[in-house]
């Protein structure tokens, strides 16, 4: 097993075009970090230098205290999963298991008990005899995962392999990497463009915006504590709502007033802005769907909404809002707890109230993007 350290890496391309910025993370051995963006971010081209894919224009990439910058990707001692499965189609299954071994002239009698020990585990034994033309595309991605597998290798790449496979498959899939990382105990390094995966398999997350690193950390800290718009905005499904706002420091204590409510921040809050010096200014109010509470009758600090659309989701509601000011809302309303009285009154056009308490309010800078909390 192994630890990887990337200090000031760069990828710069012929046309100079900088696709990877400085990128500075220490990878701990056993860990399963999850490089997470958009597309064009930077987070396959970074594990394409990793496993040795790609050259590095700048930085040191160390892996088990080694610097690797110069090796081959053989000599790196790394197993890689692709997108596209990558699949001898000449080959049965157990001989695109058994290809890199031969390579290395494992034995027969190993290669055999690895190959399949490799396959039992993935739930795949039946299909050693077939050719990949015959499997499904979880089937296909398995068989991409055991070739990896057998190899031994200290760190495991994982560059979007789940892509490909439709929605109930990919839920499936992913439920079964984690199993399989329990069996493994190795380092993991997974690239998706796809939030839930990254929530769901990552020790860490590496939020990547542009080839810059913009957040890293556990999963839970980057929900909870986003420190700029752009991660508040792309963790979380469906994704906070920004409104229009004003932090307002009074002789009692900072409050935000939006929509024509004003709200009281709590003593957390209140301590960090005090510390930053923060002014009255206008911000950027952020509130997860999930935090939005909605009132059927009209109480204080609650703001009235109109409903443009109800999605109805089975255990949840997802209610689109507009204010009186045209602003845009999103509240995720579960539905165990209400009534048929209140399920019938929450169609198009009709009016009911929502609020949220400080705790799960973001501020944030509408010029830098930066959280004044969390920042």
């Amino acid at each position: 097993m192994a630890s990887v350290k990337l200090t000031d890496i760069k990828k710069v391309y012929d046309n100079n075009v900088t696709a990877v910025h400085d990128f500075n993370l220490d990878i701990k051995d056993k860990e399963f970090i999850v490089f997470v963006g958009p597309s064009g971010c930077g987070k396959s081209t970074t594990l394409r230098m990793i496993a040795g894919l790609e050259d590095i224009s700048g930085g040191t990439l160390e892996i088990d205290g080694q610097v690797v910058n110069d090796l081959q990707p053989k000599d790196r001692d790394i197993a890689m999963v692709f997108q596209n499965y990558a699949l001898y189609p000449h080959m049965t299954v157990y001989n695109n298991i058994a290809f890199s071994l031969r390579l290395k002239k494992v034995p027969e009698d190993e290669i055999f008990a690895r190959v399949n020990n490799a396959a039992e585990i993935l739930g795949i034994t039946e299909y050693l005899n077939r050719k990949p033309r015959a499997l499904s595309g979880g089937q296909r991605q398995r068989v991409a995962i055991g070739r990896a597998m057998v190899r031994n290798a200290k760190v495991f790449l994982m560059d979007e392999p789940l892509s490909n496979l439709d929605a109930k498959l990919r839920n499936q899939m992913r439920a079964e990497i984690i199993l399989l990382r329990q069996k493994l105990d190795t380092t993991f390094i997974y690239v998706t463009h796809d939030q839930t995966e990254a929530m769901t398999l990552g020790d860490r997350i590496v939020i990547m915006k542009d080839g810059f690193i913009e957040q890293v950390g556990t999963p839970q800290e980057v929900f909870d504590t986003p420190v700029n718009l752009f991660v508040a905005g792309f963790i979380g499904s469906p994704q906070m709502n920004f409104l229009k706002a004003k932090v307002v420091k009074e002789s009692m204590g900072y409050a935000v007033d939006v929509l024509g409510v004003k709200i009281p921040l709590n003593e957390d809050q209140n301590a960090v802005l005090a510390q930053k010096n923060v002014g009255s200014q206008d911000i950027i109010l952020g509130v997860r769907p999930e935090h939005t509470s909605v009132l059927f009758d009209k109480a204080e600090n609650a703001i009235e909404c109109k409903i443009d659309v109800n999605e109805m989701m089975g255990s949840e509601l997802h209610l689109h809002l507009s204010s009186e000011h045209d602003d845009k809302i999103i509240v995720r309303l579960p539905t165990v707890d209400l009534t048929n009285e209140q399920r019938q009154s929450l169609s198009y056009g009709n009016k009911l109230f929502i609020t949220f308490p400080a705790k799960v309010m973001h501020l944030f800078d509408p010029e830098t993007e930066r959280s004044l909390i969390d920042g």
